[in-house]
């Protein structure tokens, strides 16, 4: 992970220079059964770190991340909770949400410019059906769920209940008001 780390910091002398201040700090990462240590060098760059080591900052990711990292990037840091050092959490957090892969470019150094844009395109192109596909995938499941079978109630019914229990906790307020006053 370092490794992938640093490719990408490479490319962004500003996140090493975030980074930089926090030299010797570690940091944790869990994502659901998986502990990753992190350790940041004098240069503002990752090195593998220790579980013997003080953690300034532990990072809790949910055990999905892999999958919403490749669909859902915002999605993955919303889930995300850290703790511990207040000012190292907002770098790195602030590192990890603005750091962007060049696809493009690491391609262009196997394949020539013209092919990994082209690449590039491609890639871009099939994410964005796949994500739609999903999408719609998952609005159709939804709805035969809860207009077609009776696995689950359609919204509507769910909000006109809620309406009549509040109704009814009116009710049952206005009556215990009355009986406390005989």
């Amino acid at each position: 992970m370092p490794r992938i780390l640093n490719h990408l910091i490479q490319n962004e002398t500003w996140a090493s220079e975030r980074l930089r201040p926090f030299d010797g700090k570690q940091t944790l990462i869990r994502a659901g059964g998986l502990d990753i240590y992190l350790v940041v060098d004098s240069r503002g760059f990752f090195a593998a770190g220790s579980p013997k080591e003080p953690v300034a900052v532990t990072v809790n990711l949910p055990a999905d991340t892999p999958a919403k990292l490749l669909l859902d990037k915002d999605a993955v840091f919303q889930a995300a909770r850290l703790s511990g050092s207040i000012d190292f959490a907002e770098t790195l957090a602030f590192v990890f949400r603005n750091l962007h892969w060049d696809i493009e470019a690491d391609l262009a150094a196997y394949v020539g410019d013209i092919p990994a844009y082209r690449l590039e395109r491609l890639r871009q192109k099939v994410f964005s059906v796949t994500r739609e596909s999903a999408s719609k995938a998952t609005q159709n499941i939804v709805e035969y769920l809860t207009e077609d079978s009776d696995s689950l109630p359609p919204p509507r019914e769910v909000a006109a209940f809620i309406r009549e229990v509040d109704v009814l906790r009116d009710a049952v307020a206005r009556f215990e008001k009355r009986l406390a006053a005989l």
